[in-house]
C-alpha cells in the first residue's frame, strides 16, 4: 500500500503540530490542574507566588 505524496505531507503537519501542542501545553497543562485541586491536607497554600520563589 503506498500513499499519495498529499497524505504523507497531511501527515507529517498533523504530527509536527501535534507535536508541538504537546512540548508546549504539557506543563501548563500540569500546573493548571495542580492549581484547580488545590492543596493537601496540612500542606501550604497554592499560589503562583509559591509556585516562583520555593
Amino acid at each position: 500500500m503506498t500513499l499519495n505524496p498529499t497524505t504523507k505531507q497531511r501527515i507529517a503537519i498533523v504530527l509536527d503540530v501535534s507535536k508541538f501542542v504537546f512540548q508546549w501545553g504539557f506543563i501548563p497543562a500540569v500546573l493548571f490542574l495542580g492549581f484547580r485541586k488545590g492543596a493537601d491536607p496540612g500542606m501550604p497554600e497554592l499560589s503562583v507566588m509559591n509556585l516562583l520563589w520555593q
